[in-house]
């Protein structure tokens, strides 16, 4: 599942919303030295129900606009991964 992500960090609380096709996240953490994307992964595994090794970012690391990959096995990231190397 690959899902179109907006952070909102340094927020009062931690809150996930869908709003169509793309899911709003605010987080309490700062955007520094990855403790917002750590925080976001831990929120997505609960939300969806699966490990954190399953949940990938997949692009927008150092940016508020993220691509976030959820697998149902952890290795489908390499899968994922060799696809887009041949787009």
């Amino acid at each position: 599942m690959i899902l179109n992500v907006k952070v909102i960090p340094k927020a009062r609380k931690n809150e996930i919303k869908k709003e169509g096709d793309c899911w709003k996240v605010h987080l309490t953490a700062p955007p520094e030295r990855g403790k917002a994307n750590r925080l976001l992964i831990e929120l997505f595994s609960k939300e969806f129900k699966v490990k954190k090794n399953q949940i990938k970012i997949v692009q927008g690391e150092k940016s508020r606009h993220k691509i976030v990959q959820i697998c149902k096995r952890p290795d489908q990231h390499e899968l994922f991964e060799e696809e887009k190397g041949r787009e």
